[in-house]
């Protein structure tokens, strides 16, 4: 190789390794870079001015006009900043990372400060770290959580600068002294914390740098808040260990109050701190999942619950415990409205566990973003093969969750509720040919709060009431429910419908348990079907009116063959019942006011004519008339030959009870 060409190659590599890559967050404002040594104003700043894509004229007018794309002589001076040497990580053995809350904290007022100040207002700011792994691990993994925390970014918008680093960013891992087998990334981290502001769990507005830097010690509690409602804290140590029984004279000389506290001399200053800011912050429950190391009889003496959920030190809790762990926070924090502490030795692994279960459970949480977003909250939580624990389970955790919120709804759907015009009970369906389903309905004169079947529906006169009945229009409109009658159509003739979710799916089979008792003496009329020969000793008359009965009663008969009845109901529910007597005994009670009924039935129908259909009023099924044809088989039907029922209607216009009446009296008279 020429020497020119080698001294080509040796001043090349000074640039390189001196400024080393930059990346823009924000267009001529805010830069990350790493470099080999702390840059100063004669660090040369690594972006080249924007070559022009066409030597068109137009783009040469652009470059000598006054938003001419300036060169690197012409550019002011970048501000340069670090944190690498301010801002440390304390490790626990390898793990370097990630930074925590306060240190998000204090790099944004820094970078304010230095984005507001005067002499930067035309200057790029780049933000610098060494070229090591772990620097650019935690610069790069800072600035993107600020743009998310505070800046409002969308997770996917402050990781697409990263994305281009290259090599890429070093993966943080555990505080264990084992080899690291899990290992966590900045994506995981920047989507934790995302997830973390989306549910209101971390913010900076009431965020005290003084409060979070002071306990984190060891020497002051050694404790953090990692949400609103969980502190996680390492166990206090004092002597003795014992459980002080409230009857135990010492009981008296226990603390109960925050006064109390700050007098006493004895406890050491951690735990009198766990003590007072518990007291101070509203904690209801301390969890302890280590072995005894002081007496909850102080906690239980400032009126907070203690509770034992011991197991063995780096292992992970069994599925069972950390169940009743859920329900017992979920318990406090939403019915009770209180905090929750959470201990283990360390207040690192087990206490990580737990919490992270049921932030999963609750929250959604994938393993990999609540074990960054604790870590991020407080370093060194979840240690081991407690990481692989809840990436294993976090399934099973947030199928916890659907299924409380599944027994929650049906729970609360199985409450009473207002009642509607169905009434409460899902029972009160009525089976008409087993394929469709007809609303509960009544009659009026019946006071028995049983609903019956009956030849029409009356849901256009009749509401719902409070004791689940029906009740008239009138008292509808009092109370606010149905409108009155003179508001709705004429009642129309009633055809199958397709099942609808109100009144159920499938086909239902009535049983002895069901309300749906049909008395024979005011709801349906049965008979036993007999030969129409002539009485000798029946009258003429008598004889022409069952003749003229007779034929009445009869149904065309359509191409199939089957019988077809003419009707001009509104129900679809045809119901028999054949247990009643035989005997005629009810017949001859019912004679007279049957003639009766027929007479006037008969007159009226000879002497006036047919109600027209009002447009408007009358939904008919054909459109030719006030009367619908409609195919008529029940089950019942088909499988007793010789009988049939003869229903009893209202009374209405358009109404076929006369006919029915018609075929009784003549049924009887025979």
């Amino acid at each position: 190789m020429p020497h020119s060409a080698r001294a080509a190659t040796a001043e090349e590599l000074p640039s390189v390794t001196s400024y080393g890559q930059v990346i823009e967050y924000i267009q001529d404002r805010l830069y990350l870079a790493s470099y080999t040594h702390a840059p100063d104003e004669n660090t040369p700043f690594p972006y080249p001015p924007k070559p022009s894509r066409s030597p068109n004229k137009r783009s040469q007018r652009a470059q000598h006009g006054p938003q001419a794309v300036q060169s690197d002589e012409q550019r002011p001076v970048p501000f340069y900043f670090s944190i690498d040497h301010s801002l440390l990580y304390n490790a626990f053995h390898a793990d370097f990372g990630p930074l925590h809350v306060g240190h998000l904290y204090r790099f944004a007022v820094q970078l304010h400060d230095v984005l507001g100040h005067p002499e930067n207002e035309t200057r790029s700011v780049v933000f610098w770290s060494h070229p090591d792994s772990r620097s650019r691990a935690n610069a790069a993994c800072l600035l993107a959580t600020y743009m998310v925390l505070i800046q409002n970014w969308p997770p996917h918008l402050a990781l697409a600068p990263i994305a281009q680093m290259d090599p890429p960013c070093m993966p943080f891992r555990d505080a264990g002294y084992s080899q690291a087998d899990y290992a966590l990334t900045i994506q995981d981290v920047v989507y934790g914390v995302w997830k973390a502001k989306e549910e209101g769990l971390v913010g900076l507005k009431e965020f005290s740098l003084e409060e979070y830097e002071r306990y984190e010690r060891v020497d002051q509690g050694d404790f953090n808040w990692v949400t609103p409602d969980f502190l996680a804290f390492a166990s206090p140590q004092h002597q003795p260990v014992d459980v002080v029984a409230p009857s135990d004279p010492s009981y008296n000389q226990l603390p109960r109050s925050i006064s109390a506290l700050h007098k006493d001399k004895i406890l050491p200053q951690p735990f009198k701190n766990v003590l007072m800011h518990f007291a101070e912050r509203g904690v209801g429950l301390v969890v302890r999942l280590n072995s005894e190391l002081y007496s909850p009889s102080y906690f239980t003496a400032l009126g907070i619950k203690h509770l034992d959920m011991i197991f063995e030190d780096g292992t992970c809790p069994p599925l069972q415990l950390v169940r009743k762990f859920v329900n017992l926070a979920h318990t406090t924090i939403n019915d009770k409205h209180k905090g929750i502490a959470v201990h283990c030795k360390a207040g690192l692994g087990r206490t990580g566990c737990l919490i992270g279960a049921y932030l999963i459970y609750r929250y959604g949480f994938t393993a990999n973003e609540i074990i960054a977003f604790m870590r991020f909250m407080r370093p060194g939580m979840v240690v081991g093969p407690q990481q692989h624990w809840l990436h294993l389970n976090q399934g099973t955790f947030r199928e916890w969750w659907f299924e409380d919120t599944v027994r929650e709804k049906i729970m609360a759907s199985m409450q009473p509720s207002t009642p509607t015009r169905l009434g409460h009970s899902s029972s009160r369906r009525l089976a008409s040919n087993g394929q469709t389903f007809t609303p509960p309905n009544g009659d009026r004169r019946i006071s028995s709060p049983r609903r019956s079947a009956l030849g029409e529906i009356k849901n256009n006169e009749q509401g719902v009431t409070s004791n689940g009945g029906y009740s008239s229009s009138e008292e509808n409109m009092k109370g606010g429910l149905g409108v009155a009658d003179e508001n709705l159509p004429a009642p129309t003739p009633g055809q199958p419908r397709k099942t609808n979710k109100i009144f159920g799916t499938g086909r239902r089979v009535m049983t002895e348990n069901q309300p749906f008792n049909i008395k024979p003496d005011n709801e349906v009329v049965t008979m036993q079907r007999s030969n129409m020969t002539a009485d000798a000793s029946e009258s003429e008359n008598d004889r022409a009116l069952r003749m003229m009965s007779r034929k009445a009663s009869q149904s065309p008969v359509s191409r199939s063959g089957k019988r077809r009845a003419v009707s001009c109901t509104t129900t679809t529910t045809t119901t028999t019942k054949w247990d009643v007597p035989t005997d005629g005994s009810d017949a001859e009670n019912m004679q007279p006011a049957l003639i009766e009924e027929l007479d006037t039935a008969m007159t009226d129908r000879l002497t006036s004519p047919s109600r027209p259909k009002t447009p408007g009023t009358v939904k008919s099924g054909n459109g030719m008339g006030a009367l619908s044809v409609g195919k008529r088989a029940s089950p019942s039907r088909r499988s007793t030959e010789g009988k049939t029922s003869v229903r009893k209607t209202s009374g209405r216009v358009g109404s076929v009870g006369t006919q029915a009446v018609k075929a009784h009296k003549a049924s009887l008279a025979g």
